[in-house]
Order: structure tokens, then sequence, then C-alpha cells
């Protein structure tokens, strides 16, 4: 069984071709030219919020708290976006509207997966310590 995205390409003659969801993943991992920039920015933003959960695990694992954690995980999301984008896949920033569009794609719903995540992981591995230091 084959998945299907909803992203529909245009070939020149203006016939639609859709593009399988393994198809866009594996040019996603690998320098690809991106001919629809709506695909594009649908590869960044589910990057996005794969990677802001991960970082909502380790946050909870190592424990980070506080403004440190929320600091360090916009600055890692924003500048791994860039890098992706820029030079990795080499895209050209001005055709998506500039840095600033590339980077804020699927930002906010990626902090808040991240803010989930984080909670739960951190409440779950140091309930013991949290109520101690609360009960002293």
């Amino acid at each position: 069984m084959s998945t299907r995205t909803n992203t529909i390409e245009r070939h020149g003659n203006g016939s639609a071709k859709s593009s399988t969801l393994k198809e866009i993943c594996a040019r996603a991992i690998t320098k690809s030219e991106w001919e629809d920039k709506e695909e594009f920015l649908d590869v960044i933003y589910w990057s996005r919020q794969v990677f802001g959960i991960i970082l909502g695990v380790i946050w909870g694992i190592v424990p980070l708290k506080g403004f440190l954690g929320l600091v360090l995980f916009a600055g890692i999301s924003c500048g791994i976006v860039y890098l992706y984008a820029i030079n990795f896949q080499n895209v050209d920033e001005e055709a998506y509207g500039g840095v600033w569009e590339l980077v804020k794609e699927g930002f906010m719903t990626s902090f808040a997966g991240f803010l989930v995540t984080w909670i739960i992981f951190y409440t779950g591995l140091h309930y013991d310590s949290i109520m101690a230091a609360k009960s002293s």
C-alpha cells in the first residue's frame, strides 16, 4: 500500500503529478531541486515537529529547567532549519520570502509539541525529586 500526500506538482504542460511520502522523504535527506515551494516548506514543517519532540525528550531526561531550556530549544531549532535549508539543500532564501519565512515555518507548533513532551518526561522521570524539594 502506497501512502500519498496532498502535495501536487505541476509539469510544464499543466498536468498534475502527486508525490508519495517515500519520494518526498528521499528528497529531504539528499540534496534535491525543489520545484514546488510548498513541498519544501512541508518538509521543514514536519521535520521540525519531529525534532521538537526529540528535543523535548532529551530536555526531560537531562533534566533541563526554565528559561535556559526554552532559549536553547529556540536557538537549536532555528539554527538547524536554517543550516539545513541554506547549506544542505542550497535553496535560495529569497525565493521563499527570506530567512525569516524559512525559520518561522512550523516553529510555534513545534514549540508546543516540545513543551508538552518536555513537561511529561521531566515530570515523569523527576517527580520524586520535585516532591522532595517541595516538602523541605
